[in-house]
């Protein structure tokens, strides 16, 4: 409550400051200045004359002549200076006394109305990396107008490499994976390529080419590990390319020396586990894991899984729920795939076009079949 005290306080001291000669009684100086100086002229030509006179230069009645005129116009300009040093009538002084008044109450009160309406005086004050941090499910503000106004503030500010950083993996959980690749892009650019700016590069690639590690992304992760050489997620996408490249000897080697040096409660461990035992033929895939040409990550399933719901919440386009079958279909997932498909039509009913595009995905991906 102190901060909006001290506001007022300043907005009073600004307004009087501006208002207080308003307020004062006002002398015309400049008329009195005027009149004071016709006044000592006339004198000055009144000596004049006298001396004229004495010197032979006027008749005694040429000289009362001219002193009878210079003394009319002195005493015009007395009368001049004696009106130009009255004060202003106090009907005048009295309206602009309540015009001050007036305005020093009625400004701040404005303000402060206008506020009220179009402002936020209930929230507390936050830093702009606090208010740009991803939403978490169940906040109240709701994530596409929390993105709106991180997308406004960086049109205002390209340059916010921080922001760009921020905003990416909310890009990412609302699967617009191009969007993430582009927004790391533009943290690299700007805030300098470190090994975790390029491995989150390179996982948004691969999440934009629905899990194939592509030549780009290959380029990210291994410059990430020429700047750390134990970056996990760099080290667990180029197992993966070995493997989706037939470099089964290759892709074990490195999930094998990740296990090793990663820690036993790390979130990658469960995953690459799986990966070891399928490439070894120990067992098969565990329901959720990816195959060889699947999402490269187990942290893409969840993507996956966000994608779902927001789309059973929220409803999508054709794109968006052709993009929810396919992940389905790389994962493997057939049910699930079915099930999206499902509600895709449901969804999208009344837009023939629509469904057709998500069918023709669906029979790309095995699971529609004629």
């Amino acid at each position: 409550m102190s901060i909006w005290i001290l506001f007022l306080a300043m907005t009073a001291a600004t307004i009087m400051a501006v208002l207080w000669p308003l307020s004062r009684p006002r002398r015309a100086s400049g008329a009195a200045s005027a009149g004071e100086g016709e006044r000592l002229f006339y004198e000055e030509q009144l000596q004049e004359i006298e001396r004229d006179l004495a010197r032979g230069m006027f008749t005694p009645e040429e000289a009362a002549a001219a002193k009878a005129e210079a003394a009319r116009r002195l005493i015009r300009a007395d009368a001049r200076r004696e009106s130009g040093s009255k004060t202003l009538d106090e009907p005048a002084l009295r309206r602009r006394r309540a015009t001050s008044a007036l305005a020093l109450s009625a400004i701040p009160l404005v303000a402060l109305a206008i506020y009220g309406a179009q402002g936020s005086p209930e929230l507390p004050g936050q830093p702009l990396s606090a208010r740009m941090q991803p939403v978490t499910p169940g906040s109240d503000i709701d994530m596409s107008q929390a993105v709106a106004r991180i997308e406004a503030h960086l049109q205002r500010n390209p340059e916010d490499g921080e922001g760009w950083e921020v905003v990416a993996p909310v890009y990412i959980r609302m699967g617009r994976f191009d969007d993430a690749a582009m927004a790391y892009r533009r943290a690299i650019n700007l805030l300098g390529a470190d090994a975790e700016r390029l491995a989150n590069f390179g996982e948004a690639l691969v999440m934009a080419s629905e899990g194939i590690v592509s030549s780009s992304a290959r380029e990210a992760f291994e410059g990430a590990l020429e700047q750390d050489t134990r970056q996990p997620k760099a080290r667990f996408f180029l197992a993966t390319a070995a493997h989706q490249d037939g470099d089964t000897e290759i892709a074990l080697e490195r999930y094998r020396d990740l296990l090793a040096e990663s820690d036993p409660d790390a979130p990658w461990v469960g995953v690459v586990r799986r990966r070891i035992a399928a490439l070894e033929g120990d067992a098969p895939p565990a329901e959720g894991a990816v195959d060889a040409q699947g999402d490269a990550s187990g942290a893409i399933a969840g993507m996956v899984a966000g994608l779902a719901e927001r789309l059973a919440t929220e409803g999508g386009n054709a794109q968006e729920w052709g993009r929810l079958v396919r992940s389905y279909a790389v994962l493997g997932q057939v049910e699930p795939a079915e099930q999206a498909l499902a509600d895709a039509r449901r969804a999208l009913a009344g837009d023939s076009q629509a469904i057709e595009e998500v069918e023709s995905v669906a029979r790309e991906a095995g699971i529609l079949r004629e």
